[in-house]
């Protein structure tokens, strides 16, 4: 066992204990960060959180998440300023006519944004509340149905973000020989059952099969009196309807519609590197602005600065939850749950023991990405030793990668889909995190079947 044991969970414990407590996401991560630091350094907590924030702010991914999100969000507030989105919205209102059919076009909509689930996000969340809105449906739902058709739908459509990062690290794990590290994804997919289990459960939920309960029955309910925006969402909301339509600007559902295709058309031309598309993206899109006069230079560059100003809170959330994945990481918290359930594999029980555990890990410590990058070294040596099939076992791993950023209320897509949404990322998560379980549980059920085939 590791150093610190079953000690190492208490900071993750008194993040969720917290969070349930408060309903506050970033004061009840840095609760947990601040007795991580007292555990690792009694004599010098400061000192080491001084260390650790710094390593955290130089990580290049956590910079990476910085600036994509922070201008997607500046692309957003130009698609608001020069009324793009406004008209995209007034175009689907104008087709749709049910809260079902708003609900569909969401879903619809998040599946076409498939090449990376930040873009999916913000976007349709952006694009879509006030849809939803003319139908009273409430943000929270909106905001589960946009977070089921980001990360799943980029996990199982290998022409992603995902499909990249995984790959290489395939490769880098011996598990795929150099230049094949996306082939062996491809072949896992069909084993990614829980991506499969959140995609199809969204249109079920919509038509009602799986009816709302819970406190998404509450939210519901509340939506249904004409308040669709949490009374704990109002500050986010807010922050949202700060960017508004230029008075006597009138724009077409194109120019959200296009920009959104080329975005994602530069992210697959650059290798699915997300950053590179965003600022091709914005640039294209300034220099249409300028070219139609449709906004000043002085206007535009509010917009980018205002629309990345947005961003602020969550990204906070998320640099947390990063400070957070660090402490856990010094603590060998992933290490202490691999050498707990080790002793108890065998080729029929791995892949429901990886998925179980290794989600549980990633809902504990926010992390999806980061965690694959520590467990996955471990997952192929178990793999090996008690001779599972690597392909199904690997489907397994990324199936709990995705549980952990489709239901963990202080994740990246948790955090982002709320904001685009306009609800909080704990009222997302208590809300989403039901019919998560749901499909989680077919997920354990086919890794269950699959075994003994």
């Amino acid at each position: 066992m590791t150093e610190y044991g079953a000690l190492a969970l208490i900071p993750t414990l008194v993040v969720i204990a917290l969070a349930l407590w408060t309903h506050r996401t970033i004061e009840s991560l840095l609760a947990g960060v601040v007795v991580g630091l007292f555990m690792l350094a009694p004599t010098d907590p400061l000192g080491l959180g001084a260390e650790i924030s710094l390593a955290v702010m130089q990580n290049e991914t956590v910079g990476w998440i910085i600036l994509v999100c922070g201008f997607m969000g500046s692309l957003i507030a130009l698609f608001i300023r020069t009324g793009a989105v406004s008209a995209f919205t007034e175009a689907v209102i104008a087709r749709v006519h049910t809260k079902k059919g708003g609900l569909f076009t969401a879903w619809v909509l998040g599946i076409f944004l498939f090449v990376d689930d930040y873009l999916n996000s913000i976007a349709v969340g952006a694009a879509m509340r006030k849809v939803t809105d003319s139908f009273r449906t409430s943000r929270e739902m909106l905001a589960y149905v946009v977070d089921s058709t980001a990360a799943p739908v980029s996990v199982v459509i290998p022409i992603s973000t995902w499909a990249v990062f995984f790959g290489a690290l395939l490769v880098e794990n011996g598990v795929a020989p150099e230049g094949q590290g996306v082939q062996a994804y491809i072949q896992a997919i069909p084993y990614m059952f829980y991506a499969w289990a959140a995609i199809l459960v969204v249109p079920l939920v919509i038509v009602g099969v799986i009816p709302a309960f819970g406190p998404m029955r509450k939210a519901e309910a509340r939506a249904a009196t004409g308040q669709t925006v949490p009374p704990e969402a109002e500050h986010i909301e807010a922050a949202n309807r700060s960017i508004s339509a230029k008075e006597g600007v009138r724009g077409s559902s194109a120019e959200f519609l296009v920009p959104m295709v080329v975005l994602a058309l530069s992210t697959w031309y650059f290798d699915y590197d997300f950053l590179k598309g965003i600022y091709l993206t914005l640039v294209l899109y300034v220099v249409m602005i300028a070219v139609r006069r449709t906004l000043t230079v002085e206007e535009t560059y509010n917009a980018v600065l205002d629309g990345f100003k947005t961003m602020l809170e969550p990204l906070a959330a998320l640099v947390a939850a990063y400070l957070l994945d660090e402490v856990n990481t010094r603590m060998d918290l992933s290490a202490y749950v691999i050498d707990l359930i080790a002793p108890y594999m065998t080729a029929q029980l791995l892949p429901v023991a990886v998925f179980l555990s290794m989600g549980a890990l990633s809902f504990a410590t926010g992390s999806n990405w980061g965690v694959f990058v520590i467990v996955l070294p471990i997952v192929v040596t178990l793999t090996e030793a008690v001779g599972a099939d690597m392909t199904v076992v690997i489907g397994a791993t990324l199936s709990a990668s995705t549980f952990g950023s489709h239901a963990c209320f202080y994740t990246d897509a948790t955090v982002l889909t709320a904001q685009a949404t306009g609800t909080t990322p704990y009222q997302h998560a208590i809300t989403q995190l039901p019919y998560a379980l749901i499909a989680a549980f077919f997920a354990m059920i086919g890794y269950l079947v699959i075994a003994w085939i």
